[in-house]
């Protein structure tokens, strides 16, 4: 690899060049024509050193681009941001693909498979029989150390540490061929690569099995939330309809009795009761209606931090209570509520409206901004035609001014 060291060198060399012309110029005169021609082969090896001179520095740049590139892939990848070597849409998908890939290699390191290369002719004791077999018994040896050195990389595999395993068996690779050299003992450059994609699908499988994982908690949470809801809205309506055989039983009698005012009163509570009914039916059946609510938690957080989520309970705050369990020290305070017929679609456009002021940028289905209550009342009111029914611009939080007092 070239480095700086080697483009001062260069140079220094091109500034004596240089000095030794401007030296022989002064001679004049005085065998001239031989003067001229080692100048001029001075200017063609001056030349030389300075395309040369062009060629490392081109190569040193294009050097320093990649090692820029590799180190933020590592930085990304450390940080959850994973890159994914081989883009499949299951871990199931890439454990098939690591299985195809251990069998190729289970038959390579079979004899005569190619994993190992070495000397063809080795005489050990004035027989050619006897260098074989020390060839085939020391390149198993290396097989070996090589095979396990790659198998421990796989075993401790993390993702975001992918390119420091393919580094280290790259050096192992390097050491044996070095061990090897008399014997001209090498992993071949097709088996070697082949475990590098083994690593390398490892860790997409590993990455892939995770985020299954976070889907899979996400969606029994969701499930979880929805089950509560569909148990709300049957409470509820089993409520209403126990009120609607009450007030339909008042009314049976008032007929009877012919009462036009009970009557009157009666038929209005039914038709009320039975609107009550239909809009728990809707809610049920339509998945997407629900409050989208706008809560803070500063003995948490800190200030102007807030989550903006969804909620299709009934009661909404029954919800904020639930997250305001024992895994926060404090209670959130609630700063706006929306009730919303597409309450999946407002809570979407409002994230993507604050997409820049995300406390987590990594993990997107962290639902925390740091954005002010003013500047969400603002977004809401351009986003629905709905009313805000509940909005308080200053957080309470009196368990926390409590305790910071004290």
């Amino acid at each position: 690899m070239f480095n700086k060291g080697k483009i001062e060198e260069l140079t220094n060399e091109i500034e004596k060049l240089n000095s030794q012309i401007i030296g022989l110029s002064k001679f004049g005169g005085m065998n001239a024509v031989q003067i001229e021609l080692e100048i001029t082969q001075l200017k063609n090896t001056k030349a030389e050193i300075e395309k040369e001179l062009g060629t490392v520095r081109q190569e040193l740049s294009n050097l320093k681009a990649s090692l820029i590139e590799t180190e933020e892939i590592a930085m990304l990848q450390e940080v959850g941001i994973y890159q994914y070597s081989t883009v499949l849409e299951s871990s199931v998908v890439y454990a098939e693909k690591i299985k195809e890939i251990e069998v190729e290699i289970k038959k390579r390191n079979l004899a005569d498979g190619g994993a190992i290369e070495a000397a063809n002719e080795w005489i050990v004791n004035g027989s050619a029989s006897e260098g074989r077999k020390v060839i085939k018994e020391f390149s198993k040896l290396m097989l070996r150390a090589y095979n396990g050195e790659v198998d421990d990389a796989i075993r401790t595999l993390k993702p975001y540490k992918m390119q420091a395993a393919i580094d280290r068996v790259d050096k192992v690779e390097k050491s044996i061929e070095k061990l090897g050299k008399t014997m001209s003992i090498t992993i071949n450059d097709t088996y070697h690569q082949l475990r590098i994609s083994e690593i390398k699908l490892t860790a997409d499988y590993l990455e892939k099995k995770e985020e299954e994982k976070e889907k899979q908690k996400e969606e029994k949470l969701r499930l979880k939330e929805e089950e509560k809801a569909q148990k709300e809205f049957e409470r509820e309506k089993e409520k209403l309809n126990k009120e609607l055989m009450h007030h339909q039983s008042i009314l049976a009698k008032a007929n009877e009795s012919g009462d036009s005012k009970v009557i009157e009163v009666e038929n209005q509570k039914i038709a009320e009761i039975q609107s009550g009914i239909n809009g728990v039916e809707e809610r049920s059946a339509n998945i997407r209606t629900g409050y989208v609510y706008v809560i803070s938690n500063i003995g948490s957080f800190g200030e102007e931090v807030m989550k903006i989520g969804l909620t299709r309970r009934l009661d909404p705050e029954e919800r904020i209570q639930e997250l305001s369990d024992a895994s926060v020290p404090f209670k959130f305070d609630i700063h706006a509520l929306i009730f919303h017929t597409d309450a999946v679609s407002l809570e979407k456009q409002l994230h993507q409206e604050l997409e820049k002021l995300r406390v987590n940028k990594v993990n997107l289905r962290k639902e925390f901004f740091r954005v002010t209550p003013a500047i969400v009342k603002e977004l809401l009111t351009k986003l629905s035609t709905e009313n805000i029914l509940t909005f308080n611009e200053k957080a309470e939080a009196p368990e926390w001014r409590i305790s910071v007092k004290q």
